[in-house]
């Protein structure tokens, strides 16, 4: 083969790639259908088609720009004459990608309850680019918009809110979320950041702040102790706060930019707060369960759906790349262990996409208002749980993708895949370590009736379907509860052992949605995938699935 043929296959490869991975993701148009009422599913088409086409042509594009370390987000403290402005400043591609996102209206449809859908499905779009620099801007201003319309006073909720709402991004405001305290980290209870009362409706906020991503943020979404209030995350009250006062900076300063290993083209710093002026989003006593009930949790749903989107193009780049890339004379994919490859980042995906959708089902419930009393116990474990387990898949997949593609893998200019792996790691601690967010649903397990309902929910698609690989389900999945069972009555074996059940646990999720969706090669792949000698259908699934 020349070097001229190679470079041929190699830019064959490239544009194989979808100029629509709206109308080339079957699975997702399929799962929509069946999820989206008719009259909202074809206007989310339209707009999903639109801004699909428009991540190709913009976003990637700007994105593979101001994600390199040459165009990075730059904190400018001052301007030309010496006054103070606190301000953060990029790369011109970054707004151009910027206007393609808000434009969209991924931010937009949080103004009207129940818009789960399009919002999920746009953000899997953009994910296909990683986080982009925007999917974090975006989710935290999801986050605090649904705060301010579910449970902010109308005067804060008309102030804050409608400036979020905005498709145009030159006029839109964008949020940030500042929990995160360099004492406490995951433990929120240890914040010493405070709010005292200023004599009107608002507060004074004076701390800092750890971990401060969306640092050019125009309103910012924090927790602070309010004097007189109980220790622990109880005396936290939640506030939103603007960037600006009179033109100036509201009493915060940015101490510096982190230097993140991934989600570099969006600006996290270390924020100190001085007599900032801040509104509080809904009672101050609930201010800890607006934060993790409403914003965190609306960050972990999303979180998922942006791991997903990311496994889908770590898949589509690995499998194109195997059908062109030759060695030894034959493309790479007739190799065994390729297809493998292959086979297991496909199985991933499905997996992925069945279980983020069903979440964004809980999601579209609630926020909507029609959910009952099991359906809320049931998104509570699975906001969670799916977080934790799909940030993992995420991360395994590109990494599985960079391998695939060897040594061209690691390359920054060659595939997006680098910045996947970089990227998906950061989500991995993004709202929560794994750590924490097992410990937490172990928590809840022991305080709520949860586990009955997570077997009804994980077991009606096995039971309905009825195939050998349901039933195999079904029997991994009673021996999870019972190890679940067994970590919720025994607290020194749940906390050596629980992150292993639910990890069982969430393959038999992931089982379970697949059967519902008649993907029952994926479903039966998962299930074996730890003991691939035993099958003796494995080598014939591998070649399905890797197509």
């Amino acid at each position: 083969m020349t070097f001229e043929t190679a470079r041929r296959h190699l830019d064959s490869w490239r544009s194989e790639f979808p100029a629509d991975p709206y109308e080339a993701d079957d699975v997702l148009r399929a799962l929509l259908a069946r999820a989206v009422p008719a009259g909202r599913l074809a206007a989310l088409a339209a707009s999903a088609s639109a801004f699909g086409r428009d991540v190709v042509d913009v976003v990637g594009p700007s994105a593979t720009r101001y994600e390199h370390r040459a165009h990075l987000p730059e904190l400018a403290r001052y301007d030309s004459i010496g006054r103070r402005i606190e301000q953060v400043t990029f790369d011109p591609d970054y707004h151009t990608a910027g206007a393609v996102v808000w434009g969209s209206g991924l931010v937009a449809h949080s103004g009207e309850p129940g818009r789960a859908f399009e919002q999920a499905t746009l953000l899997y779009l953009l994910s296909l680019e990683g986080e982009a620099g925007h999917a974090c801007p975006a989710v935290c201003s999801i986050g605090l918009a649904r705060a301010l319309r579910r449970v902010a006073a109308p005067e804060i909720r008309d102030r804050f809110m409608p400036p979020l709402l905005f498709s145009d991004y030159n006029k839109a405001e964008r949020a940030s979320q500042f929990l995160t305290e360099v004492q406490g980290g995951s433990d929120v209870g240890a914040n010493e950041t405070v709010a005292h009362p200023r004599g009107d409706s608002s507060y004074s906020v004076s701390g800092e702040k750890w971990f401060c991503s969306v640092a050019d943020a125009q309103q910012f979404l924090l927790t602070a102790r309010v004097p007189g209030g109980p220790a622990g995350t109880r005396g936290l009250g939640c506030f939103v706060m603007p960037r600006l006062v009179d033109g100036g900076p509201n009493g915060f300063s940015i101490r510096r930019l982190k230097e993140k290993l991934g989600t570099r083209g969006m600006a996290s710093g270390e924020i100190d707060l001085e007599e900032a002026a801040a509104w509080p989003i809904g009672p101050l006593e609930h201010g800890f369960r607006t934060a993790v009930g409403i914003v965190l949790n609306t960050s972990r749903w999303m979180t998922a759906v942006g791991s997903t989107g990311m496994i889908r193009r770590s898949y589509l780049e690995s499998s194109a790349f195997a059908r062109y890339r030759r060695a030894f004379g034959v493309p790479i994919i007739e190799f065994p262990a390729v297809r493998a490859v292959i086979a297991r980042l496909r199985a991933s995906w499905l997996g992925a996409i069945h279980l983020a959708f069903a979440l964004t089902d809980l999601e579209d419930r609630i926020d909507a208002g029609g959910a009952n009393e099991e359906t809320v116990l049931y998104h509570r474990f699975l906001v969670n749980a799916t977080k934790y387990a799909l940030s993992v898949d995420a991360t395994n997949a590109a990494r599985q993708g960079i391998e695939l593609l060897g040594g061209n893998g690691t390359i920054e200019d060659f595939s997006v895949l680098p910045r996947l792996y970089r990227d998906s790691i950061v989500y991995e601690s993004w709202e929560g370590t794994h750590n924490v967010l097992v410990a937490q649903v172990l928590a809840d397990l022991r305080r709520l009736p949860i586990l009955e309902v997570v077997a009804e929910r994980l077991a009606a698609p096995c039971r309905s379907v009825g195939s050998p690989v349901a039933k195999q389900a079904v029997m991994q999945m009673d021996r999870a509860l019972d190890a679940a069972r067994r970590a919720v009555a025994d607290p020194n074996y749940g906390s050596r052992f629980f992150r292993l059940t639910l990890d069982r646990l969430m393959t038999v999720a992931r089982v379970a949605y697949l059967l519902d969706g008649g993907e029952d090669l994926a479903a039966e792949h998962l299930l074996a995938a730890d003991d691939p000698e035993s099958d003796a259908g494995f080598a014939a699934r591998v070649d399905a699935l890797a197509g």
